[in-house]
């Protein structure tokens, strides 16, 4: 353990980042400002206004519907891209589409569909809401058993616990690759045989992967996948999902939200639903465009600075946090809420305090820190390697402490707020 680490330890890590220009090529509105939730809103990239000025001006304002010329596939193409830089897998096998949580719905549908006569639904008790709400409906919907795999607050998914449940009665097991409390890091090649060795299906969320792990969706044998663009891809508030489906299994699925936007010959707007034999079966209808555009130059920085050398920078950022933490808050009342080392996580990290609430509103309004909050009783520190500097993490744990030493939090509500 570090007992105690120098400013300059991390002004030489800036000096010789290979990633240190990234963070001029983003809104930087407050220099003084250290940001530490891109984990949950990825920042603007400075490109992005530009691009959608072009869109609106010149595209909706200047070319009207004639625009669709040019637009009607940007989601198919935009995949391509996120396939081949960020996800690991094929032309054709990822497409930008709806929301994560419609896309899970629409997959997990489609595998259950597909697998007559399996009684069993396996997921994470601890996964992000959203995941165990859509997984808990259709189990209900269509009278399965549901199994709560339990889970580790700060460990994650223990691999025991997947493994006995597996038998040849399961039909889909739904998983994290990261986990969005704690950062923990699952082995996506390991769950993937041992459900197929039972013949189950998987469907990733890898919304807290994407853009900062690079995650192998061909190699690890991954056959289904969702995940979100506004993180680590910093494609803006709500800006669409993607969904992967495996190229040999998209004729062999069919989702169940039947749009015009997956029809064969779409449109000859023909009588009745004959979906096209590609990954654009899995769309539904018309793409929200505006937001769609701003994935296109937040994923070119992704994609120039390589998730290599991105994952490297993260797991730097997190040593360096998890040092920092063990030398400076260990001592106020924090503890470790993630999976050590960094490399067993994402690019995020959890503390527990049992005033982290508190700690979270003070930091944010007395000390311009930006992080955010997790029950029960977590400050999660997301790194974004592309914008995060050495020094930004050295300075906000530095603030991190004395709000903590000097009580500036105490006078902050307990009562959760809408958004934490």
């Amino acid at each position: 353990m570090v007992s105690g680490i120098p400013r300059t330890v991390a002004e030489e890590l800036d000096a010789a980042d290979p990633l240190a220009a990234f963070r001029e090529r983003f809104v930087i509105a407050d220099p003084e400002l250290i940001y530490l939730d891109g984990n949950s809103l990825g920042p603007l990239p400075a490109a992005t206004p530009e691009v959608l000025r072009e869109v609106v001006e010149d595209g909706w304002g200047g070319g009207l519907v004639r625009s669709w010329q040019g637009w009607i596939d940007w989601g198919a193409r935009l995949g391509d891209r996120l396939a081949e830089y960020v996800l690991g897998a094929a032309p054709g096998e990822v497409v930008i589409s709806d929301s994560t949580s419609v896309n899970l719905y629409k997959l997990a549908a489609a595998a259950l569909d597909a697998a007559p006569g399996r009684g069993t639904v396996l997921m994470d008790a601890e996964d992000f809401p959203t995941n165990r709400y859509i997984v808990q409906g259709l189990a209900e919907q269509r009278g399965l058993r549901l199994v709560r795999l339990p889970s580790e607050l700060d460990g994650g998914l223990d691999l025991d616990a997947l493994r006995a449940a597996l038998n040849g009665d399961v039909a889909l097991v739904v998983l994290s690759l990261v986990s969005y409390r704690s950062g923990a890091l699952l082995d996506m090649a390991q769950v993937n045989d041992l459900a197929h060795a039972v013949g189950a299906r998987v469907v990733w969320d890898v919304s807290h992967a994407a853009g900062a792990v690079p995650v192998d969706l061909a190699g690890s044998g991954a056959e289904l996948a969702v995940g979100c663009t506004y993180k680590y891809l910093n494609g803006g508030p709500g800006s669409p999902a993607f969904l992967y489906v495996r190229r040999d299994l998209q004729t062999r699925l069919r989702q169940p939200v039947w749009g015009w936007y997956g029809q064969r010959d779409q449109f000859a707007m023909g009588p009745d639903y004959d979906p096209v034999p590609g990954i654009e079966r899995f769309l539904v209808s018309t793409p929200p465009l505006v937001s769609l555009a701003a994935i296109d130059p937040a994923l070119a920085l992704v994609e120039e600075a390589g998730l290599a050398r991105i994952r490297a920078k993260g797991v730097r950022l997190g040593r360096l946090a998890d040092d920092l933490a063990d030398s400076w808050l260990t001592p106020l009342g924090f503890r470790p809420a993630s999976p050590r080392p960094p490399e067993r996580r994402g690019s995020h990290l959890s503390l527990h305090h049992p005033d982290a609430w508190r700690i979270c509103q003070a930091l944010a309004a007395d000390a311009k820190v930006v992080c955010d909050y997790r029950v029960p009783d977590r400050l999660r520190i997301g790194l974004s390697p592309l914008v995060t500097r050495f020094t930004d993490v050295w300075d906000a744990l530095d603030r991190i402490r004395d709000v903590v030493a000097e009580g500036v939090y105490a006078s902050r509500p307990a009562d959760l707020a809408r958004v934490t």
